[in-house]
């Protein structure tokens, strides 16, 4: 028996994927999360096989929310599904520690083939995201210089959350840090991503898949 861990913020999209795995004798929700952040503490609460993760969603992104399990080393295999084929995005899902990369427009058996592979240690990746890794191969090795990589976790953190449009009061509260702490790393974002003010991290952040437009 796989159990497995769903972490997607439309709850919809959520009822619709457990539905679905669940008619698989051998696979078995053992809890459900609406963010990264919430994924990261059930995951380590929980000890399930597999954690099955939308990439955009709010306070941790998936990816964000893979190199945080992948820093607590905990016990579990990481299986990323986005809507986006999109070359930087698999590159960053495979960096920060994940098995597997799923789109949404293939789910279903798919989804199931994937989820047991993972499961067993085995990397999987939708057809459509193999060819882009043949095609982006020097990208996928790391050559191309990626503004994103010179960011450490927290600030990759915290520049999602400026994105999400929280306050830097709201974002020492989430984080349990100072307000000038957040002023500090807000100047130090500036500074890495050559942008000079909150609408360029902004735009930055949305190119980078580290929120959604459209959730």
């Amino acid at each position: 028996m796989i159990q497995l861990l769903i972490a997607e913020d439309h709850s919809m999209v959520r009822a619709g994927i457990r539905a679905l795995l669940e008619r698989n004798k051998d696979l078995k929700i053992i809890g459900e999360a609406a963010n990264g952040q919430e994924a990261v503490e059930m995951a380590a609460e929980l000890s399930p096989q597999v954690l099955l993760m939308d990439i955009m969603m709010p306070r941790l992104n998936g990816i964000q929310a893979a190199e945080r399990i992948c820093q607590l080393k905990l016990s579990v295999h990481v299986l990323l599904f986005s809507m986006y084929a999109d070359a930087g995005l698999v590159r960053q899902a495979l960096q920060s520690g994940a098995l597997g990369y799923v789109l949404k427009t293939s789910v279903g058996e798919e989804l199931v083939q994937a989820v047991r592979a993972v499961a067993q240690g085995h990397m999987y990746l939708s057809k459509p995201i193999s060819s882009i890794m043949m095609e982006n191969a020097p990208l996928m090795q790391g050559s191309s210089a990626n503004p994103l990589d010179t960011l450490s976790p927290r600030e990759k953190e915290i520049l999602q959350l400026i994105a999400e449009e929280h306050t830097s009061a709201e974002i020492a509260g989430m984080l349990f840090i100072s307000e000038k702490t957040v002023e500090k790393h807000r100047a130090s974002l500036l500074e890495k991503l050559s942008v000079h003010n909150l609408a360029g991290l902004v735009r930055f952040a949305i190119r980078s898949g580290l929120v959604d437009l459209n959730a």
